[in-house]
């Protein structure tokens, strides 16, 4: 049921962001591409570098070392778009960062899994036989059916029917928003042993990352004058990995359910950072449309 739910809900969040977009925005990101490299620049190597930083400080077991690199090297959540969204950023540019992040992972994420997996067994940590094939089309399929045709499905109800897409557009941002928060409650309760067994231990861990990663996103934009809307998306875009992906190379890739540990964890506790990084700058900022 879970595995149905997820994918679709997730669907409907997109399809409710993409009827908020217009081409205009995807246009103002390619006129300043610093924004877009610098997010992608803090997704593919700041997230990784911060993870193995805190490994070094922390020194924690080789399994978790692993899964959390493991969710370092995945791409973007696919409800980064839609969590900055609500937090009145830069959807737009936050859609194009976990687009192409997702599309260059195909590279990044088995060169760096394999990395990991030498560096620790090299260590004297967790030795890991890593398959061949690491799962590519989940990946591409993740990108093409949650995040991309749902995305242009609500555009195109924009552009097409004007009239209709702002009559709804209201009903089903809040329908998106009601969803939103049942992934959130659904993936604690689908995990709650893990979550609670292992919430002090690696809850500090992932709530460091979430944090690190999360305010060096911002900075990074902030650094080179960048307006508050683009510093907000690459701060999503870095603090929401796809914890799905690392679960499931854990489980169904590697066949190690304690390297989904880090993974699960953060799947909870990236949200609820997500989520307090919303209430913030709503409270400080006066609504802006997404065409600014």
């Amino acid at each position: 049921m879970v595995d149905v739910f997820l994918p679709l809900a997730l669907a409907f969040i997109m399809f409710s962001l993409g009827l908020a977009l217009h081409l205009a925005d995807f246009r103002q990101v390619l006129r300043e591409p610093a924004h877009l490299l610098l997010g992608l620049c803090g997704q593919l190597l700041l997230v990784p570098l911060i993870a193995l930083v805190l490994i070094l400080i922390f020194q924690p077991p080789a399994v978790v070392a692993l899964g959390l690199m493991i969710l370092a090297a995945s791409p973007g959540g696919a409800s980064s778009g839609f969590l900055t969204h609500l937090a009145r950023g830069h959807a737009a540019l936050s859609l194009m960062l976990s687009a192409i992040s997702s599309l260059l992972a195909l590279l990044s994420f088995p060169l760096l899994l394999r990395w990991s997996g030498d560096w620790l067994a090299a260590s004297g940590g967790l030795v890991v036989v890593l398959p061949e094939q690491l799962p590519i089309g989940k990946l591409l399929s993740s990108v093409l059916l949650v995040m991309t045709l749902p995305i242009l499905a609500g555009m195109g109800l924009r552009h097409f029917y004007p009239r209709r897409a702002a009559a709804w557009e209201r009903a089903i941002s809040r329908i998106a928003g009601g969803l939103f928060l049942l992934i959130v409650f659904g993936t604690f309760f689908a995990h709650r042993q893990t979550i609670s067994e292992n919430l002090l231990s690696v809850g500090q861990l992932t709530l460091l990352l979430n944090l690190l990663t999360m305010g060096v996103g911002y900075g990074l934009i902030r650094l080179v004058r960048g307006d508050r809307r683009s510093a907000i998306a690459v701060a999503m875009e870095c603090g929401l990995q796809n914890a799905g992906l690392g679960i499931y190379v854990a489980l169904g890739v590697l066949a190690l359910p304690a390297l989904a540990v880090p993974s699960v964890v953060y799947a909870l506790v990236m949200n609820v950072g997500a989520l307090a990084l919303v209430a913030l700058m709503r409270s400080r900022q006066a609504p802006n449309s997404l065409g600014e």
